[in-house]
């Protein structure tokens, strides 16, 4: 299995994950000239963009570590440009980050 694969894997269950928590999913893999965001949900009135970390052989929170100024200013860019296309700019939005490890899944709401 190629990478591209195990992150599909991992997408779908992040998607079931959050389903689960009363999520709504209106977007996945979704792309932008400056980056891309893994899944769009909505959590009752807010707009959530989350970003999906797989570290299968790694200890809990490498993943989110991987989350450092420079993937959040592209993950920004990329929210900005769907906030604008599906004009939300008067909606709450958020950023969350959801790891899974061999330790399990790690959410981390409101992760910046």
């Amino acid at each position: 299995m190629n990478i591209y694969q195990t992150g599909l894997i991992y997408e779908l269950r992040a998607a079931r994950y959050v389903k689960k928590r009363g999520y709504r999913i209106l977007a996945r893999r979704f792309r932008a000239m400056d980056g891309e965001i893994d899944l769009i949900c909505r959590d009752r009135e807010t707009v959530v963009f989350l970003e999906v970390k797989a570290r299968p052989n790694a200890r809990l929170g490498a993943g989110i570590e991987a989350v450092n100024a420079d993937k959040r200013r592209r993950l920004r860019a990329a929210a900005k440009v769907y906030i604008k296309q599906h004009k939300l700019q008067e909606a709450a939005c958020r950023f969350d980050i959801i790891e899974f490890s061999r330790a399990g899944a790690l959410y981390m709401e409101n992760a910046f």
